[in-house]
């Protein structure tokens, strides 16, 4: 079976339990400041998983394109990647429990499905604590199913409990296993007496409780399910192959990293590892650049981590041997291979090559400047008769410059030095505690912020985009937002710098509606029918058969200000925002202009 067909089969299978699919939601998070990038399939659900109401209903499918780059450092190894696919089912307040186990094993056992073998087959569920009993409930269902005694592991919170954060909605969950090992596992054999034969394959979440406080947990009035399944790792399973790399997602990519550099894959460890680097970053870059909300390289957030990926593919290639520019011919290949399952990029095609050759030339470029600093450091280098590189120094040449550590080795090898590698890796360490203490609180996921504030900018955003468009004109259109608990920035189609005049006028009429006190409602249609009532969106991204449409007006129909498609979350009415202020506008790429706002004050949100 390979990867398209385990794809459709899924979301086939889904439907016919009377699932509604939601597939194709971006790679980039709306206003989820946790995160840059969707990392997991549940991330464009978040406000429906905390009770608003979905316009496709209660039973969702989806496959969906995830990043992860926590562990970046650890891809290269035959299973780690950056760039990955989840496939997903949830019920809102539908059913629980005894349906989703029954799915899931039907789905995986079911010669008609997967067919994998039930003899291969073990799960985990929650143990208990002091918190929360033992969850017989999943257990038994999995009995029910046909599931022995023997391979029910029984585990901790620390393996079996899922949590938005501190507070909120959270619950154990039970995960599905796949032998292997040899042959066929002994008897009495599961996660918790041998861990390295058993792979995860899928995790059903079951969000059972509302947790008050740290020792509270109160019985959710409507009980969700969150089920995901890594579509690579399940793939490899299926075809026997030992890792994702081996499979046809990645075995065309290699086959071009291999012609480009004349390497085969599969000779040597070290230069299979730079080759599998290449081909997950390729492939990671390609999906960032080509998404509906496609970023760009940049020193800051998503654009950053992007430059990162694709330096350290360009250096791999450099290990490899190859000197040219390569990566949009890598990138030619991701295309073609994934273009029916995500049109978009073959829509953004010459957006993606045109980025990745300019982002390619200039770090090698910024390799020179390097190169440079190097010699001017030398004459000092060489007055140190231990003729070392400080650790502190060579990482100063990563940090600022680029300049990888196994560079400044080489060049420090053809000078007569040695770097002080423990050095830098402390200084290293140093750098990301201190990024880890700024950005605290943005790899929790999803459900955690979603604050009264964030909402309060949430809804902000839609009188802005409107301000902008009866100041500016017709051609205002937004390109995305970004917003956490301390300001929010939005991006908009616009080709010169805005005068203060203009921004001021912006300013003020973003707080007159908001002293209107404006309510804020809301509607599902067709998305024809919100277009045809003059709703805004983001019309490059992929919507349902029915959206929401947000209104903020006296009248929906015949007296609003703003009416946008969205998701949300929002305030219920405009005074709840408070006063806004327009703190910065500057470019933010080609055409696109970019405004930082703050809000202060506003009325208490009403909670349920």
């Amino acid at each position: 079976m390979t990867s398209n067909e385990l794809r459709s089969k899924y979301i086939e299978f889904f439907k016919s339990k009377n699932h509604t699919e939601i597939s194709g939601q971006s790679l980039i998070p709306e206003n989820d400041p946790t995160v840059l990038f969707t990392t997991a399939g549940m991330h464009p659900l978040v406000p429906y998983l905390l009770g608003e109401k979905h316009p496709a209903g209660t039973r969702l499918t989806d496959y969906q394109k995830c990043i992860r780059t926590g562990d970046i450092d650890e891809v290269g190894d035959p299973s780690h990647l950056t760039c990955f696919e989840m496939l997903g089912n949830w019920s809102l307040g539908d059913y629980f429990k005894k349906e989703a186990i029954a799915f899931s094993y039907e789905f995986l056992t079911s010669p008609k499905w997967l067919a994998l073998d039930p003899r291969k087959l073990s799960v985990t569920v929650f143990a208990g604590d002091e918190n929360a009993p033992r969850d017989e409930e999943a257990a038994s269902y999995w009995k029910d199913n046909g599931m022995s005694e023997d391979k029910i592991a029984y585990l901790p919170a620390s393996d079996n409990w899922w949590a938005a954060g501190p507070t909120g909605p959270c619950g154990p969950d039970t995960e599905i296993f796949y032998w292997v090992g040899e042959g066929l596992p002994p008897v009495g054999s599961n996660k918790s007496t041998d861990s390295s034969n058993w792979m995860e394959i899928w995790n059903n979440v079951f969000m059972q409780y509302n947790r008050t406080d740290e020792k509270t947990l109160v019985p959710l009035p409507k009980q969700n399910v969150d089920t995901g399944m890594g579509l690579e790792r399940t793939n490899c399973i299926l075809q026997g192959k030992t890792s994702v790399y081996l499979t046809e997602v990645f075995t065309p990519i290699i086959e071009k990293i291999e012609e480009l550099s004349g390497y085969k894959y599969g000779t040597d460890g070290e230069k299979d590892k730079s080759v599998r680097i290449i081909a997950d970053h390729g492939r990671a870059s390609v999906f960032i650049l080509g998404d509906q909300k496609g970023v760009s390289p940049d020193r800051v957030g998503a654009g950053y981590v992007l430059r990162r990926l694709i330096r350290r593919a360009v250096r791999h290639g450099m290990k490899l041997g190859i000197e040219k520019d390569f990566l949009s011919e890598v990138a030619s290949v991701v295309v073609e291979n994934f273009k029916n399952a995500y049109p978009e990029l073959e829509e953004n095609s010459q957006k993606i090559y045109r980025e990745l050759t300019a982002e390619e030339a200039k770090f090698r470029t910024t390799l020179k400047k390097g190169e440079a600093e190097f010699q001017k450091l030398l004459p000092n280098l060489m007055k140190n008769p231990k003729k070392i590189i400080s650790g502190k120094v060579a990482y100063n040449l990563y940090e600022t410059y680029g300049y990888p550590l196994e560079l400044t080795q080489e060049l420090g090898r053809e000078n007569g030095f040695t770097v002080d590698v423990e050095g830098f890796k402390e200084a290293e360490r140093k750098h990301q505690e201190a990024s880890k203490s700024l950005d605290a609180g943005k790899a929790k996921g999803g459900l955690a912020e979603q604050s009264d504030i964030t909402t309060k900018y949430h809804t902000a955003t839609h009188l802005l985009q409107q301000a902008l468009v009866d100041v500016l004109g017709e051609q205002v259109s937004q390109k995305g937002s970004n917003i956490n608990n301390e300001r929010m920035r939005f991006d908009f189609t616009f080709e010169r710098p805005m005068t203060s005049d203009e921004i001021l006028e912006v300013q003020k009429i973003v707080n007159e509606k908001i002293k209107e006190d404006l309510p804020v409602s809301m509607e599902v249609m067709s998305l024809e029918q919100a277009k045809n009532e003059g709703a805004r969106a983001l019309f490059a991204s992929k919507y349902g058969e029915q959206v929401k449409v947000y209104t903020i007006g006296r009248n929906p129909k015949t007296d609003w200000f703003s009416k946008e498609v969205c998701g949300g979350p929002h305030v219920q009415h405009t005074a709840q925002i408070g006063d806004f202020k327009i703190e910065k506008e500057q470019s933010s790429s080609a055409g696109v202009r970019r405004i930082r706002a703050t809000i202060s004050g506003g009325l208490p949100l009403e909670h349920s």
